[in-house]
């Protein structure tokens, strides 16, 4: 990790990792036939089942943490729609290009339960980078509560361990 001297407090940090998935959750699922019919690439991945395609892109989540300068990113994955998913894609290398979409969390997160996934909002501005993710404050569900009023230095530091002793998806 790189140590700094944080702006904020003017103590020397270390930063933390990110919490990166390589996939979305779906494509860990697939069979090995299925594996072939589908493209996976370090920004975006098709999934074609016989009787649909789904669209992915890898976007950052960052997670507000309180009582600290530093905040808990996670390299995630959206769903977006065909439509949208097609104009991110040709749109890729234009660092003028800006957009919104919406979309859908594609991976599940270190101590929440998921029976379904998040609405979200995908914001693209490739002058800054990857897209960047927020959670529908209107869903109900115990991460959204927790992306909109910030978890504790300790709860980061536990799920940043998590992953680092353990591989996720």
């Amino acid at each position: 990790m790189t140590k700094y001297i944080c702006q904020c407090c003017g103590e020397e940090k270390e930063d933390w990792p990110a919490i990166a998935y390589a996939a979305p959750y779906p494509y860990f699922q697939l069979s090995e036939e299925e594996i072939k019919n589908s493209e996976l690439t370090s920004d975006w991945c098709i999934i074609n089942y016989p009787d649909e395609t789904c669209y992915f892109i890898r976007a950052v989540l960052v997670q507000k943490v309180n009582e600290g300068c530093q905040d808990l990113e996670y390299g995630i994955w959206v769903s977006l729609s065909e439509k949208s998913f097609n104009e991110y894609v040709e749109n890729y290398d234009n660092k003028e290009f800006e957009s919104g979409y919406f979309g859908w969390l594609s991976n599940y997160l270190p101590d929440y339960e998921f029976e379904n996934s998040i609405p979200t909002d995908v914001i693209v501005d490739n002058k800054t980078g990857r897209p960047f993710v927020y959670p529908h404050e209107s869903h109900e569900h115990t991460f959204v509560k927790d992306f909109h009023e910030g978890i504790s230095k300790k709860e980061a530091e536990k799920r940043i361990n998590f992953v680092l002793n353990r591989s996720i998806k």
